[in-house]
C-alpha cells in the first residue's frame, strides 16, 4: 500500500476505524475473535493506521485493538482519545470532561486497556466548554514529556481551537467528519464545529477550512466516516435499521431523505464504473486526493470490506472524476 507521513511516521495511505467493532452500529454483526483477525489482516495489508477510544464500548474497543496488537505492537501506529465518557450505559450517553484529572487518569487506562507503554496518537475527542483548551491541552502535553504519549490531535474543533492549540504544543493531527456528503471540514457554510451523536452539539461556531489549515501547519488531516456511514457504498437503501445502529435516528437516513440522497450515490457509481472500481473505493480515494496530508479512516467489521477499502489507496482519480465528485448535490438532511 502507499504510504503517508505521520509526524514523520510513514503509514498506510487509507487507515482503519475500529469503533464500529464496539459500538454504534449493529449489534448482531460483532464478534471479537473475527475483529481481532481483521485487524491482523489489516497490517498484513499495510492498514497499520488504527483508531480507538475510550467510549467505543465504555472501553471494549480499546481492549479490543490491544488484543490484536499482541506480538505485533510495533507493525501499528495507534490512536485513542480522551476527553469523552460514557455517562449514561443504559443510553450510550456520552459526557464532555476536559479536566486536567481526567486527561491524566483515561491515559492510564487507555495504556492499560491497549497492553502498550505508549499511545503513539492522543486526540482531545471533543473540546469541553466548561474547561479552557488551555489547560486541557497543557495536561495531555505534560503526558508527552512524561513519555506516555507521542503526539497530540484534536477531533472535531473550529481553526480557532486548532490555532490555540498549537501555540501551546504541536497538533500532529486534526480528526473530523470528511466525506463526498459531508464537507464542514473543507468549510463548507454552515460547518459547525464539534457535533456528535449521544451529547450536545458543541461549541456552535464555524468550523472554517480545517483541512486547509493542516496543510498549512504541518498537521494531517483525518476523515472519519469517509463512507457516510456506509451510504456511500450505495449498499444502503433503506432506512431499515436494527435499534442498536444509531443511523437508525440520523436525520440523513430517514426514508425521504436517504432516497433523495441516492443522487449522490448515482454519482460515485458512475465514476467507479469508468476505473472498474467499487464506490467505496471512489470515495475513500476522494478524501485521498484532498491533499498527501490527509489519511482516512474507514470503519468495517467484514474483511471483505477491509480489502476493497484498501484498494482505494491505488485508485487515481482523473481531473474529470474530481469535478464530477466535487460537484454531487448536497446531502438532504443533518448529519446528526
Amino acid at each position: 500500500m502507499r504510504t503517508r507521513d505521520l509526524a514523520g511516521t510513514q503509514v498506510g495511505a487509507v487507515g482503519l476505524g475500529c469503533m464500529g467493532m464496539s459500538w454504534a452500529y449493529s449489534a448482531s454483526e460483532r464478534d471479537d475473535d473475527a475483529s481481532v483477525a481483521l485487524i491482523r489482516e489489516a497490517l498484513d495489508l499495510g492498514v497499520t493506521f488504527l483508531d480507538t477510544a475510550q467510549p467505543y464500548g465504555d472501553g471494549h474497543n480499546e481492549a479490543l485493538v490491544g488484543r490484536a496488537l499482541e506480538g505485533r505492537r510495533d507493525e501499528a501506529v495507534v490512536a485513542t482519545k480522551t476527553g469523552l465518557i460514557v455517562g449514561d450505559r443504559s443510553s450510550w450517553n456520552l459526557v464532555r470532561n476536559g479536566t486536567p484529572e481526567h486527561v491524566k487518569a483515561s491515559a492510564e487506562d487507555s495504556l492499560r486497556r491497549l497492553g502498550t507503554d505508549v499511545i503513539d496518537l492522543y486526540y482531545l475527542h471533543r473540546v469541553d466548554a466548561d474547561v479552557p483548551l488551555a489547560e486541557t491541552w497543557g495536561a495531555m502535553a505534560e503526558l508527552v514529556a512524561e513519555g506516555k504519549v507521542r503526539t497530540l490531535g484534536l477531533s472535531e474543533v473550529s481553526v480557532r481551537q486548532a490555532a490555540e492549540a498549537h501555540a501551546i504544543h504541536p497538533v500532529a493531527a486534526i480528526q473530523s467528519e470528511l466525506s463526498l456528503w459531508t464537507r464542514d471540514a473543507m468549510g463548507a457554510p454552515g460547518g459547525v464545529a464539534g457535533m456528535a451523536p449521544g451529547h450536545t452539539a458543541g461549541t456552535g461556531e464555524e468550523a472554517g477550512d480545517v483541512v486547509g489549515w493542516c496543510a498549512a501547519n504541518g498537521a494531517v488531516f483525518v476523515p472519519f466516516s469517509p463512507l457516510g456511514r456506509g451510504f456511500l457504498t450505495g449498499t444502503v437503501t433503506s432506512a431499515d435499521f436494527e435499534d442498536t445502529d444509531f443511523r437508525g435516528g440520523n436525520p440523513r437516513f430517514q426514508e425521504d431523505a436517504l432516497k433523495a440522497n441516492l443522487r449522490i450515490v448515482d454519482v460515485v457509481r458512475a465514476v467507479a464504473g469508468r476505473h472498474g472500481a467499487t464506490p467505496a473505493q471512489v470515495a475513500i480515494a476522494w478524501t485521498l486526493a484532498q491533499g498527501e496530508h490527509v489519511i482516512p479512516i474507514p470503519g468495517t467489521k467484514k474483511q471483505r470490506y477491509l480489502r476493497d477499502n484498501a484498494g482505494a489507496a491505488d485508485l487515481d482519480l482523473t481531473a474529470t472524476d474530481l469535478a464530477e465528485l466535487d460537484d454531487v448535490p448536497a446531502a438532504v438532511g443533518e448529519r446528526y
